[in-house]
């Protein structure tokens, strides 16, 4: 199963971490000293993504220019002998016709988002991910979910799935777990936060997908569902009826950037994960937290 498209929706308004995102798109925050959205852009070239569809909004050019050339910038630097940092911009430049760009005109949730991809998708099996959602492993989470899907039967589903406390469940989409085989199982029932103490099991689903083209037909004619959104749990849900799904219990630390206090926690991760950083920042954090009792 050839995965060889992502889609990756960053029309969110980033509610959760304003005033930050009043003017910056949330996918450009950075975690140490890089936007979010390039940390998961890696991850899918990593996982042998070819094409990368951003659905977008209002105020989200900076995501467009980011992953554009500066010329201005790139003789700035040549001319200052800046050859380090020109590496790290060359590096992270995407291949001439390997990104594209749609928009999603209206907030109608992220199940309407994927669907606005469905032009660049086509029709075949793709990813996707959620810029929010940073995972904390190599191989990143999307390797492992490919990997996994090259060994399950055709048109089948995979969903990136982790433990969460029991008492979190009503958080989350959590789905039921069916024959398992190592990290593998299949998938029994999906529901989107449900009430606390119904939950088939304490697997979330987390913001990474391996779905199948049929989804589309589906999500053009899903009815809106929670918050008044078309839910792409619901979309998944009337596929399952027809297709298997599979979880993939991840390695990795998974990180929610998209509040305050999961940005936060991310920042020290990544930067303790750095070996160029860790050791100061180690004794920062010691001093802060000696000076604060």
């Amino acid at each position: 199963m050839k995965i060889r498209k992502a889609v990756f929706p960053v029309a969110g308004l980033g509610t959760r971490v304003l005033p930050a995102t009043k003017a910056m798109p949330k996918e450009m925050l950075t975690i140490v000293d890089r936007p979010l959205i390039q940390y998961v852009f890696d991850e899918a070239r990593e996982a042998g993504i070819e094409h990368f569809a951003f659905v977008t909004g209002r105020n989200k050019t900076a995501i467009e220019d980011h992953f554009d050339r500066m010329y201005e910038l790139d003789a700035t630097l040549a001319a200052r002998g800046k050859k380090t940092e020109m590496e790290i911009l060359a590096r992270d430049q995407p291949e001439a016709g390997a990104v594209s760009f749609t928009r999603q005109q209206a907030p109608l949730g992220l199940g309407h988002a994927v669907w606005c991809a469905r032009d660049i998708v086509g029709d075949e099996p793709f990813a996707v991910v959620l810029p929010d959602e940073l995972v904390l492993n190599a191989p990143g989470c999307l390797a492992q979910m490919i990997a996994a899907a090259n060994d399950l039967p055709e048109k089948s589903n995979v969903l990136a799935v982790q433990e969460v406390p029991a008492d979190q469940t009503h958080q989350y989409g959590i789905c039921g777990v069916g024959k398992r085989d190592g990290k593998i199982f299949e998938v029994d029932g999906m529901v989107e936060k449900p009430a606390k103490g119904t939950a088939p099991s304490n697997y979330s689903i987390t913001g990474r997908y391996i779905l199948q083209p049929e989804i589309f037909k589906i999500l053009a004619t899903q009815e809106r569902g929670a918050g008044g959104e078309i839910q792409l749990t619901d979309a998944m849900i009337g596929l399952s009826k027809t297709q298997k799904f599979y979880g993939v219990d991840f390695d990795g630390e998974r990180h929610d950037c998209g509040s305050k206090s999961g940005f936060l926690r991310a920042n020290i991760a990544f930067g303790m994960a750095r070996a160029d950083l860790r050791d100061g920042l180690r004794d920062d954090m010691k001093r802060y937290l000696g000076s604060k009792g």
